[in-house]
């Protein structure tokens, strides 16, 4: 399950975290947040992900160290976007 904060926001843009969390039984080795960003936002840094963006398909996989998660343990990325401020509707499907 993946789930979306804003934390801060300003004029033309906004910062917001996203929480990994397994919830199920088993140990999961790698995840991948997708969510559609708006036609005029751009995320234009992202930490503790790597990043694909294709036109307002958005794509985060872990980075190893945050991938692994043992049931009821949560992981964490974070970005910043220019545009309007949105807290996106999360897919999260383990690898």
């Amino acid at each position: 399950m993946a789930t979306a904060r804003v934390t801060s926001s300003w004029q033309g843009g906004f910062q917001a975290d996203v929480t990994v969390t397994n919830t199920g039984t088993a140990r999961l080795n790698g995840w991948t947040v997708t969510w559609a960003k708006s036609g005029d936002q751009t995320i234009n840094s992202l930490w503790n992900g790597r990043l694909t963006q294709t036109g307002t398909s958005v794509s985060v996989d872990d980075v190893g160290w945050n991938g692994t998660l043992a049931p009821g343990a949560s992981g964490s990325f974070g970005y910043t976007a220019s545009g309007a401020t949105s807290t996106p509707e999360l897919t999260c499907r383990v690898r």
